[in-house]
């Protein structure tokens, strides 16, 4: 392990063993103050963040560009905050620091047995949504995490949301799709983080006007297994509490092949995404390169958040 990421562990583990034994009220101005310190120094993550918002919001001014990636900024470390708070939190502050609407889409096709795949775009906080779902609906699920570097930092991550009742499952390796197939046929719940693909290989979708890959598993699970497939989109307001969105499933066309049924059905689901971030485009965590023609010419597996 090198130094840096000696490093990252330690300011992982340290904020996880500190933040959660702040107030709320003194976790909520640290993050925005952390927020609007780095914000100020303009590095790559932020004018990256900035960047893809004005895809998003294409007839933005300049000023309004900064104003989006500052509220960006607080949005984003509102999340860290939550996170590193979560496993303190009582089951009675989880179950009232989310509201999803529509929620009989879920509630229905758990009842139904048949599965369901909720996939979400890096919105809010995704880790409280299903903090939520194990708490509130006492409904254990299954994901999959990005292998971190270095590997005590990745451990960290699976132990932090198992702790939260979530099945995770490591992105790379190969053996998950088999092991996620296999919750659904049991009539179990997954949940996956598929605005952007991790494996340099998914489907090409239109998003604001521009293309972009996003991962096919969610699609090819739903085919595979006859689960339902429900986008959600999140997004914060000035209360402590989180608001979302259950969106009306994604069909499996009943025409074409399984390529392009896959393609129909992830772009469907980029388009229930691209409604969530339009609306709020500020709590879209993305400082990562996501349009292909952003992407360098030189193909090379992209990193992630976790």
């Amino acid at each position: 392990m090198s130094a840096q990421e000696r490093l990252t562990d330690a300011l992982y583990g340290l904020c996880w063993s500190t933040v959660k034994k702040l107030p709320e009220p003194v976790a909520v101005r640290l993050g925005r103050t952390v927020a609007d310190l780095v914000w100020k120094q303009r590095g790559k993550g932020v004018q990256r963040l900035e960047s893809n918002y004005a895809r998003v919001v294409p007839d933005a001014s300049p000023e309004r560009l900064a104003e989006l990636s500052r509220a960006g900024m607080r949005s984003y470390l509102r999340y860290w905050m939550e996170s590193f708070r979560l496993p303190a939190w009582s089951a009675e502050r989880v179950k009232n620091g989310f509201v999803p609407k529509d929620l009989h889409h879920l509630t229905d096709g758990l009842a139904s047995g048949r599965g369901v795949i909720l996939a979400l775009p890096h919105l809010a906080n995704w880790d409280l949504a299903g903090a939520w779902v194990t708490t509130e609906l006492q409904t254990p699920f299954t994901t999959v995490a990005e292998r971190l570097k270095p590997e005590t930092l990745y451990d960290r991550f699976v132990a932090y949301r198992e702790g939260l009742g979530m099945e995770v499952l490591p992105h790379s390796g190969g053996s998950a799709f088999g092991t996620l197939a296999r919750r659904l046929r049991d009539g179990g719940l997954v949940c996956l983080v598929a605005d952007r693909d991790l494996s340099a290989s998914g489907v090409e979708v239109k998003f604001f006007g521009d293309t972009a890959r996003m991962p096919a598993g969610p699609a090819l699970l739903a085919q595979q297994t006859g689960a339902l497939l429900l986008p959600v989109t999140l997004r914060y307001d000035e209360s402590p509490v989180m608001r979302g969105r259950v969106h009306p499933p994604v069909e499996v066309p009943e025409t074409g092949t399984r390529a392009e049924k896959t393609s129909v059905m992830t772009q469907a689901l980029a388009d229930a995404f691209a409604t969530g971030i339009a609306d709020h485009p500020e709590d879209w965590h993305m400082l990562q390169r996501l349009w292909l023609a952003d992407l360098d010419p030189a193909p090379s597996p992209p990193g992630g958040t976790a």
